[in-house]
């Protein structure tokens, strides 16, 4: 029966063909089933809540909140990130499996926003840990992290996991 549809012949010609179709299949699971870890800081956590609401629903997207970052592959440092709280974040993003993604929400958490000239305020969460996706605003709009949220997604099914040829 396989000789019927030629599948043999075809995977013998090309074996990165399997690959590469696990590759997007893995991919596209991967990027429709984003948890993200609570991490509401500032007065940006409450435009990351109204997100997770009714009207913006996220979890159209697949996305759930997650309490824990063992559960969570998804970060979105919602606000100011002060000096005494950069270790502390630092460790939540460590115990989070692979692969993981960070959405810095807000100008206090890209670059330290009105506070920046502060002692005690870091200068953009980028120092710490990397970021894949930066959200200006202050604070802003649902509307805004939820197309963050797509191009989180959009990086996701564009990586290759399986098809790391050495050179």
């Amino acid at each position: 029966m396989l000789e019927r549809f030629n599948i043999v012949g075809r995977l013998s010609a090309d074996p990165d063909l399997i690959l590469t179709t696990v590759d997007r299949a893995v991919n596209l699971a991967r990027a429709n089933s984003l948890w993200y870890l609570l991490m509401g800081l500032a007065c940006c956590s409450i435009e990351l809540m109204q997100t997770g609401g009714p009207r913006a629903d996220i979890d159209r997207f697949g996305s759930l909140f997650r309490a824990t970052p063992r559960q969570s592959d998804l970060m979105i440092v919602a606000g100011t990130v002060t000096l005494k709280m950069a270790p502390r974040l630092r460790r939540l993003y460590d115990q989070m499996a692979e692969p993981k993604y960070v959405i810095a929400m807000g100008s206090c958490a890209n670059c330290g926003g009105p506070f920046d000239l502060s002692y005690s305020v870091l200068r953009g969460v980028d120092k710490i840990i990397p970021v894949d996706v930066y959200l200006p605003g202050c604070p802003p709009r649902p509307e805004a992290l939820t197309e963050a949220l797509m191009k989180v997604q959009e990086k996701i099914r564009n990586e290759k996991y399986f098809l790391k040829k050495e050179a």
